[in-house]
Order: C-alpha cells, then structure tokens, then sequence
C-alpha cells in the first residue's frame, strides 16, 4: 500500500472501530455515569433507584413533546431537555423493567390521537399549532397514569413526580385510607358529607370511615386521617398509638377553635370545639396551644361586617392565608404547591425543642402574631373588634409540622383496660374487637410520618374552593391529597426530598439589575413627584384637566398675569423635561445589564473556539521554529 492511500485507509478503520467499539461499550457501561453538576441534577436519589430496582412489571412511558412548537418558547425547550435526560437516568437503572418513548404529537397525526386519548392537555400557543407537554404511563394491566401538562415552575419535584408515578403503576390496587372525623362535611356519622376534599379521596383512595366509638382500626390501613376527631377513650388512644408504631403514617388535623364543629343536638351538651393530641403531644413533643393564632401579615381577604350594619372586603387577622414563601421549600409535602393555604381561626403547634424526636416545621405564621380566646374567635367578631384584641408577639408561629422517625408509644404501662358499652349486643362486638387486637409494642416498627396541621376548618370549601366556577383558589386540598397520596405509597417516596432546580442564575447580572433597579425607582419615584406638583401647578393655573392636552393645548391663559404667564411657560416646559427624563431612564435601565449580558454570549459562544485556535497557532509558530 502507498504512503498516500494509506493514510485515508488507516482513517476509516480507525473510525469503524471507534463506532464499533461504542456500540458495544454503551450499554455495558450506560449505568455507570460520573455527575458533576453542581446539585447532582443526573444523580438520582437512593429512594428512586430502590423503587425502579425492586419493579415487579414492566412500566413504560410515553413522553409527549411537540418539538417544532416548543422551540419558540426558551423555558419549555431547556425543561423539555431536563425531563428527556432525567428520563434516560431512569431507563439507565431500572433497564429492561421501564420502557422509555418520545412522541412528537404533529397536527391531524396518530400521535395526537394518542395524546389527546390520554388526556394530555393541547395548550394554546402564540401560534397555529397546540403544544403538549406531558407523560403518559401505563402497566401491563393497562392502567394509566398521565401528567396532563409538565409545568417548568414544578422542576424541583420533578424527581419525586415521576417516581410516585412509577410505584402507582407497579401497584394498582388504590390506596385504603382511614377518615376519623366530626365534622359534617367529611361525611361523619349522622352527617350531611359533601366537602370537596372527601370527594376528591374517594376518586383517588378507598376511603375507610372510622366510627367515633370504635374498638379497632379498619384491616389493612396505609394511612389514616384525623380531622377533628372525636375525643379519645384510653382505648382508643392506645389503638391509634399502636397503628402508629406499626404502620406509621398519619395525618392529623386539629383546633383549638374549630368553627365547621357540629351544634350539640341539645342546648345541655357543650359545642366541642377543640380537639389536640391528648397523650401524644408530650411524647412527640408537638402540643397544641391554648388559643387561637392571629396574624395581621397574612391577613385573608373575607367577606365580613365593617360596622354600621355593613359588609365589605376586609382582611381579617383570625383568617390566615400563608404563601408559599411561608412553606418549607425542602419539602415534598409543601415544595410543589404554588398557592396559598388559608386558615381559619387556626391553633398554632409549640414544639419542644428537648424533645428528641424529629420534627420539621412546614407551615408558620408573619412574625409578629397574637393570641385570642377561643371562645372569643368562635364568635362573629369584626375586624375592628380583633384588631383591638391583637397584642402582637415576637416569633412566627408553626402552624404545619412535620413529625418523623422512631416513635415511642404514649403508653409505657402497656395496654390499658377497655370500657365495654352497656348495649350487651354492642358490647360483644367490641369484646371481639379487643381480642383481636394484637400485642403491646413500646416503640416504632419502621420510620414514622406524621403531618401535623392546627387546623381542622381549612377542609371547608368556603375557604379554598370557588362555588360558582367549581375551581380552587388556595392550595388547602392539593396538600393534604399530597400528603395522603406521599404516605400511602411506596415508603421510599417518604424520604424524597425536593431537588435544586437546573435554571441557574447569573448572580452579577442579577445583583446589577437589582442595583439599577432601585437606582431607577428612586430617580423614577422623584420626577413622577416633580412631576405631579407641576401638572398640579398647571391645573390650578389653568383651572382644567391637566390629563386633556386637547383643553391644554387650546387654553390661552388670556386672564393671567405677566408673572403667570412666565410661570406657565416654565412649567410646560418642565413636564416635557420632566417627561422625556422618565423615557431616558427607561431606556438606560438595561443597557448595562444588556452590554455584560452579550459579553457573556460572547464568551460562552466563541471563547473556547478562539482559546483552541490560539493554541493552534502557537504550536504552528513553535513547529516553524523548531530546526529541521
């Protein structure tokens, strides 16, 4: 062979095998991945890799993406890369168990078919063509699960989403919950039922209703639910104890001063209007204060009396609607919700802080809130009359509590003795219930979850749900449906956390627009006020509309005086500086930010294209130089 068709040859073979041998390699090393992002966007966590190892059927999803449409929109197309490489982490563990496909839903396209079958939502677009942007997933079985619309903004659950959808369809079978209640909207005996929450649990769980007068606890149970529940005999309290050192996961929704309690059937029976952990609070080391919370910085808007027999738009101090700024963002109970979660005339929980078991706070209070009477709250009291009652605190108060980890059982003595009932029928019921009920344990078979929440009327559809338009304008439902459905499933989703979302931020050029932010609302805020004063001026002078300049234009200003007249001039001469500064501030706000922002294109576009050809052109110019 030639020097000159050698080298061509050599070439191609080199090439060959280097295909060939990433043929090979790939899905022999494809689990294997180094990850050096910052916030280990690729790693996935311990909990989803032990879901997607122990599948027992074979998942498969189907990501919809309309590509074409989604490049138009920046923030859609990088979170459509995220969700396609994330996907890919998963197919890399969880291998022949989890089958993976993309979709690209073209108008009038079997493709649409299918996406619109699932119910992937068709977004409207700026232009011709809708976008979809969703998940399907389905089981052997043929259940499916679809996440309608991958909204950008829920990015740091994104891990936790797809793993809890993963763990549904490898168990079909819902979830059977347990509902303890008073209250006449979550269906309690003798109730009238109907909130919105309950009917959303019975679509999603098997509801499982707890009597107030039981002797044992629905079989088979992967959560129960306390709202406002009825108060506990020392038997009761100790098969609650006991189911929770077993099974664990609990939510508890309590009051200081519930205002959606029942009215006594008789005038002689006291309204009971509180209801707390009993004996678990000192063993948790959660209690629930005395009285009731209120708090003028997350003041609801209400429909309320404003005196003299009126009413009107008032925020009331006793009716809290918290922000998300208010929720711990590390929480997958409180992470993904984007709304508020509004109280009324709420508890607040003290924790203590010698107690060893874990507890994190979810939901808290402004810093400065006050306490009130229960009895006081349960009124109708304006918001003049709790204004005069507010004594403001130092500390935000918590308000959701996470309880989590080994437990020890509230009774240390053992199984308490059991009051039968008088009925004789009823009592061999429960006499049977108590034999059945299995031995005493002193501390937790697995890792509790409790949620803890110090308000039970938050259920209310008055307080979250529009009645007219049948939509929800507060996150109250969506967090305790998240936490039923977290604590009901597979029990590695409980120690998911909520991860750090892949936007970074440029935080030079955020601290430079913060900068030239404030710099320009402060000019802004002087000129519009020299600005108002002589547009005042102007009127008084004119005696019209500063704001017609049709009148302004056609005013003579024949009466004034010469000093007037002068005057007048200066002042329209004024606005239109004063104007045409505004519009110069407008336009420079920007134009340092835009400058760093195109060297930063610049660099990230073209710098290492340059830096690899000056390291060319140096070792050419060494090579000239090097003697023959």
């Amino acid at each position: 062979m030639t020097p000159r068709a050698f080298l061509p040859a050599a070439t191609a073979l080199i090439l060959a095998i280097f295909i060939a041998a990433t043929l090979i390699i790939y899905p022999l090393t494809r689990p294997a991945r180094v990850d050096f992002t910052q916030n280990a966007l690729f790693t996935l966590s311990p909990e989803t890799r032990s879901v997607l190892d122990t599948l027992e059927e074979p998942i498969e999803l189907t990501f919809v993406y309309t590509r074409q449409v989604g490049q138009d929109y920046p923030q859609v197309r990088a979170y459509a890369t995220r969700v396609r490489e994330l996907l890919d982490s998963y197919s890399a563990v969880a291998g022949s168990n989890l089958k993976i496909t993309e979709i690209d839903p073209k108008p009038f396209s079997e493709a649409e078919d299918q996406a619109l079958a699932a119910g992937i939502d068709a977004v409207d677009t700026e232009g011709d063509d809708p976008l979809y942007f969703g998940i399907i997933g389905q089981n052997t079985v043929d259940e499916q699960r679809v996440f309608a619309f991958l909204a950008p903004e829920r990015e740091e659950t994104l891990e936790y989403d797809l793993t809890r959808l993963i763990a549904r369809l490898d168990r079909p079978e819902p979830p059977r919950i347990g509902l303890l209640t008073t209250l006449p909207g979550m269906g309690a005996d003798g109730g009238e039922g109907g909130y919105t929450l309950l009917q959303e649990m019975e679509r999603s769980f098997s509801v499982e209703s707890v009597a107030s007068d039981f002797y044992a606890l629905p079989e088979d149970l992967d959560a129960l639910i306390m709202i406002h529940p009825p108060e506990l005999t020392e038997w009761q309290s100790w098969i609650i104890d006991q189911y929770i050192l077993r099974t664990g996961r609990a939510v508890m929704l309590l009051d200081a001063a519930a205002k959606t309690s029942p009215e006594p059937p008789s005038r002689r029976v006291e309204r009971r209007i509180r209801s707390d952990l009993g004996r678990f609070g000192d063993v948790w080391g959660v209690t629930l204060a005395e009285d009731v919370i209120a708090d003028t910085e997350t003041a609801l808007p209400i429909q309320a009396p404003t005196g003299s027999g009126r009413t009107g738009i008032v925020r009331h101090p006793l009716y809290l609607s918290t922000p998300p700024a208010m929720m711990s963002q590390d929480s997958i109970l409180t992470a993904p919700l984007s709304r508020s979660v509004n109280f009324a005339s709420s508890g607040a929980l003290i924790l203590d802080e010698a107690s060893p078991i874990d507890k994190e706070v979810l939901i808290e209070t402004g810093t400065a809130p006050s306490w009130i009477d229960p009895e006081t709250a349960m009124t109708d009291i304006g918001v003049e009359e709790a204004l005069a009652l507010y004594e403001p605190t130092e500390g935000a108060r918590a308000l959701g509590v996470r309880v989590h980890g080994t437990l020890v059982s509230a009774f240390p003595d053992g199984q308490p003795d059991p009051d039968l009932p008088d009925d004789p029928v009823m009592a061999q019921f429960a006499a049977e219930a108590i034999e059945q009920a299995q031995p005493h344990i002193s501390s937790s078979e697995r890792e509790a979850e409790i949620l803890i929440l110090a308000d039970a009327d938050l259920v209310d559809d008055g307080l979250y749900i529009d009645m007219q338009r049948q939509s929800a304008f507060a996150d109250n439902g969506a967090l305790i449906m998240n936490a039923l459905d977290m604590m009901s499933g597979n029990a590695n989703l409980l120690s998911l956390r909520a991860r750090a979302s892949s936007r970074r931020t440029m935080t030079r050029v955020e601290a430079m627009r913060d900068k030239a932010q404030a710099r320009f609302f402060e000019e802004q805020a002087q000129l519009e006020s020299q600005l108002a004063e002589s547009e005042a001026r102007l009127q008084e002078l004119l005696q019209i509309d500063s704001r017609d300049s049709a009148l302004l234009d056609a005013a003579t200003g024949a009466s004034l005086s010469a000093e007037q007249q002068e005057e007048l001039g200066q002042l329209r001469n004024e606005v239109l500086e004063t104007r045409e500064r505004l519009r110069s501030i407008e336009r420079d706000f920007r134009r340092n930010i835009d400058g760093l922002e195109g060297w930063l294109k610049f660099i990230n576009i073209f710098a290492g294209a340059i830096l690899i050809g000056a390291v060319g052109c140096f070792v050419w110019w060494r090579r000239r130089k090097a003697p023959a």
